[in-house]
């Protein structure tokens, strides 16, 4: 396994919620993704944002790892939740809580920042 798709894996292990997005949450650089980050924050989740357009290599590595083909993409607790429309759906119809709720625990809110991984080996 290659040292890159064993820090994509330990972002998604380790981290409540990762989006994997282009741009980071403080700079988004996509639509969709900018549509799954507002759904994201509107459910209060704390989240990390991974950079895809960094190295091409994280992209792929991601889709191969997650089986998932487009950006972004949404994990809770280490599982796939989708890109921007699931995100977005859930979001609009109140899964979303409940499912950050399951996963993380009632009290999420509570842990709710943003923070930027960068899973790129230093040069």
């Amino acid at each position: 396994m290659t040292e890159l798709r064993e820090r994509i894996q330990e972002v998604i292990q380790n981290e409540p919620v990762a989006l994997f997005m282009k741009g980071t949450p403080q700079f988004v650089m996509c639509g969709n993704s900018d549509r799954a980050l507002r759904a994201l924050r509107k459910a209060g989740a704390p989240v990390t944002g991974v950079d895809v357009l960094a190295d091409p290599a994280i992209r792929r590595e991601l889709s191969a790892i997650s089986g998932w083909p487009t950006i972004p993409q949404v994990f809770v607790n280490g599982e796939l939740i989708g890109g921007a429309d699931i995100t977005e759906e859930l979001g609009a119809s109140g899964e979303l809580t409940r499912v950050l709720e399951e996963k993380l625990g009632a009290d999420y809110r509570a842990e709710a920042e943003e923070r930027t991984a960068s899973v790129l080996t230093p040069a």
